[in-house]
């Protein structure tokens, strides 16, 4: 079988290095990719928004099956765009179509759906320009802190915590009134602030079956202790110790069955991943928000803890046979750090020569904003560079296999965390 994954972070590596083991895959092609995929499989040169070069390639190369890793291809419409072509309809494609993908599209759509079929999550209102005073008014009878979100896609920057109702005023008008996330920030959720413990929990669907993955809790803080700006992830860790077998079973009857039920009653068929993101709130799970894909850099400690043939659970998945599929989990624990480039979430340079990654010994070490230069040197081309991945039988291993690689990883204005996953050592003391 020939694969095609889209997207060029840790995840689409991770999906990949995976992926080139099984003996299903025949070539395996990855687009954009980064430096790391290219090791593993062959990178177009493609954006993964560009459909109609993705349809070439897959007709060029006689793909069968095609991944879909970000989320900003499948809200787009991505899955519509192959059945609305009769060149394609026999080609499978991992990923929900844009009515699905409305779960992680539109924060309002996905809110309604919750209250629609009964799935615990934090009380909120929706707001547009056009009921602005409605919604200060609202705002102000809220206790604090209060959480505002845009209701679409805003790469991982649109949602507010604000302390204050000054604060959230200025940023419920800054949205609506300055269209600070443009388009996205057209609606805005105010929501109830959930105070507990976080984690994501990652269900695979084929339309009737589901299977669920192993759960992750990442690190979104840039600073240690989770202090500062929100970042796209700077750590995972799984399994996660406060997620018990008593509390998973509550997830899957309260939160994933009402889930994949009621999309189904909106007549959408979701072949996918499905991330929730959850709190953990005395030992009930509250839905945060759903994502349509696996998360980054979740993937890269779920990835190595799947000990079954990923290709063929990818196969399964597609041709909605995940019910006969033993999917095989390890018990070991995974830890990631992810190394960033000097200055992100702001602004940061790209180009750093990276130096030592082959030095790195007994870990995952998965790609993210990589490329190559000139000269075949690996290169930073993004502000998360790269995921480190130990995988070992207790999470203090883990934690120092994976602390010893971020170490060893050089590029000028390297930084990462030193404290991934020691809040969950403590909490198993």
């Amino acid at each position: 079988m020939n694969i095609l994954i889209l997207g060029s972070g840790g995840r689409e590596h991770a999906f990949a290095w995976k992926i080139a083991q099984s003996p299903l895959c025949d070539s395996l092609y990855v687009a954009p990719g980064n430096a790391g995929t290219a090791a593993v499989a062959t990178n177009l040169s493609i954006s993964y928004n560009d459909f109609d070069a993705i349809a070439n390639a897959v007709l060029e190369n006689r793909i069968e099956l095609v991944i879909v890793g970000p989320e900003e291809p499948l809200v787009n419409g991505i899955v519509d765009y192959f059945e609305s072509r009769a060149d394609l309809s026999k080609v499978k494609i991992i990923g929900p179509n844009k009515a699905g993908a409305q779960l992680e599209g539109s924060k309002d759509f996905s809110k309604l759906f919750m209250q629609k079929y009964g799935i615990p999550t934090a009380s909120s209102k929706t707001f547009t320009v056009e009921t602005l005073e409605q919604g200060l008014e609202y705002l102000e009878a809220q206790p604090l802190p209060i959480v505002l979100k845009a209701d679409g896609l805003a790469a991982g920057k649109g949602v507010i915590i604000a302390e204050k109702h000054s604060e959230a005023e200025t940023a419920f008008r800054e949205m609506l009134l300055d269209r600070k996330f443009g388009d996205a920030g057209n609606k805005v959720v105010v929501e109830q602030f959930l105070k507990g413990i976080e984690l994501s929990v990652f269900v695979l669907s084929d339309g009737e079956h589901y299977k669920i993955l192993p759960e992750a809790k990442d690190y979104k803080r840039i600073g240690e202790n989770d202090t500062g700006l929100n970042t796209g992830g700077m750590g995972a860790v799984s399994p996660v110790a406060f997620a018990d077998a008593n509390f998973l079973k509550k997830v899957d009857e309260k939160v994933v069955k009402p889930t994949l039920h009621g999309l189904k009653s909106e007549g959408i068929k979701y072949v996918g991943f499905i991330f929730i993101g959850l709190m953990n709130i005395k030992g009930e799970p509250f839905v945060i928000e759903y994502n349509v894909r696996m998360g980054d850099p979740e993937t890269e400690v779920v990835i190595p803890r799947i000990q079954s043939d990923f290709a063929m659970l990818m196969a399964s998945t597609a041709k909605g046979t995940l019910n006969d599929f033993e999917l095989q989990i390890s018990p070991q624990v995974a830890v990631t750090t992810v190394v960033v480039s000097g200055g992100y979430p702001g602004d940061y340079e790209k180009g750093k020569v990276i130096s030592g990654s082959q030095k790195v010994e007994d870990v995952f070490l998965y790609h993210a904003g990589t490329t190559f230069n000139g000269n075949t040197e690996v290169v930073t081309n993004g502000g998360r560079v790269m995921a480190l991945t130990g995988l070992a039988n207790s999470l203090e291993n883990a934690v120092h296999k994976s602390q010893r690689a971020a170490q060893a990883v050089q590029f000028e204005g390297k930084y990462f965390r030193h404290d991934i996953g020691v809040d969950l050592i403590r909490y198993n003391d």
